[in-house]
């Protein structure tokens, strides 16, 4: 029996049920904290951090240096330093 343009087929698949939808505890709000620097500066920053990790590493140093950290501060310097080479 060949099929003929615009017929449907017999078989049918069965519809999925839907997956229940997980809820997520609701997220602390955050906010920007932006800050202008050179372009040279920006680079050095960069080279510190390493590809594609400058946010996290401003970040991170701005916190261990506010919160008095300095295991994390020198932690950061320490990779800095590999970074660089």
């Amino acid at each position: 029996m060949s099929k003929q343009k615009g017929q449907k087929t017999e078989g049918k698949k069965a519809a999925k049920e839907p997956r229940p939808k997980k809820e997520n505890a609701p997220a602390e709000p955050l906010v920007v904290f932006a800050f202008r620097l050179r372009e040279t500066d920006r680079t050095l920053i960069h080279k510190a951090a390493g590809p594609a990790k400058a946010t996290r590493f401003v970040l991170s140093a701005a916190l261990a240096a506010a919160s008095g950290d300095g295991k994390a501060f020198e932690e950061l310097a320490a990779q800095a330093k590999v970074n660089r080479k």
